[in-house]
C-alpha cells in the first residue's frame, strides 16, 4: 500500500521507467488524468547525475509526447548548454503528467496545476525519483518544488542554492523557463542571466 494524495493506494510502485510511462497513461486520480490529453512521460537515460522537474506538459508537449518540446524546452536547453549541462545526459520530467489546460476557440490555453493535483500525482514522480537516484534535483517553478517540499516554495527567496531532501538529496529551486518567456527587453534579459546563475550554481556541485 502507498500513500498518494492523502489516500491510501493499494497497489505496488512500478518497477521500470517503462511501465510509468505506460502505466501514467491510464491514471485517472485525478481531474487532469480525465481531460482527454494523453500523459507525457520522463525523458532520458535510467542512470542519471541530474533529474529536473518542470511542472507539467504543455500543448507542444502532450502533442508530441514528450517532455520540454516546446518554447520553453528550447529556452531550456539553450542555459543548460551555457552551463555546461548536456540534455542528453540528464532525465527530464514534470510534476504532473497529463496536460491542464482551459479551450479558447482553437487553442489550449495553459492551467496551472492544483496543490491537490500536484500532491496525487506525486506518486509516479517519487516512483521516477526511485528508480533513478539522482545525485541532485532540480525544480523549475513552485509546482516542481512543492512536489518535492509537500508545500509551495517561494522561489524568489529560496532558489539558488541546495536545500536537503529527507533522504539527503539536494534539490536546487528556479524558475520555469516558461517564466521567462513571459518578459520583455531589460526584465527578460536580467531574469534570464540569474537563471543562467542558478544553473551555473548547480553544475558546479555536479563537479
Amino acid at each position: 500500500m502507498v500513500r498518494q494524495g492523502g489516500k491510501d493506494i493499494e497497489e505496488e510502485p512500478p518497477a521500470t521507467l517503462e511501465e510509468i510511462a505506460h502505466a501514467i497513461s491510464a491514471c485517472r486520480r485525478c481531474p487532469i488524468g480525465c481531460n482527454g490529453t494523453r500523459a507525457v512521460p520522463g525523458e532520458g537515460p535510467a542512470r542519471t547525475r541530474l533529474m529536473i522537474v518542470g511542472e507539467q506538459p504543455g500543448d507542444k508537449e502532450e502533442q508530441a509526447g514528450r517532455p520540454f518540446v516546446g518554447p520553453a524546452g528550447r529556452l531550456l536547453d539553450a542555459h543548460l548548454a551555457r552551463a555546461g549541462l548536456d540534455r542528453a545526459r540528464l532525465y527530464l520530467t514534470n510534476a504532473v503528467k497529463h496536460f491542464k489546460f482551459v479551450p479558447r476557440g482553437k487553442r489550449r490555453l495553459h492551467q496551472s496545476p492544483t496543490a491537490g493535483e500536484i500532491d496525487i500525482c506525486r506518486w509516479w514522480l517519487d516512483s521516477e525519483r526511485r528508480l533513478l537516484r539522482p545525485q541532485v534535483i532540480l525544480a523549475l517553478g513552485a509546482s516542481a518544488g512543492r512536489a518535492f517540499l509537500a508545500r509551495t516554495p517561494a522561489v524568489g527567496k529560496e532558489r539558488g542554492a541546495p536545500m536537503k531532501l529527507a533522504d539527503g538529496t539536494p534539490l536546487w529551486l528556479t524558475v520555469h523557463p516558461s517564466y521567462l518567456l513571459r518578459l520583455k527587453d531589460e526584465a527578460r534579459a536580467r531574469e534570464e542571466e540569474r537563471f543562467q546563475s542558478d544553473l551555473r550554481g548547480l553544475a558546479s556541485s555536479l563537479g
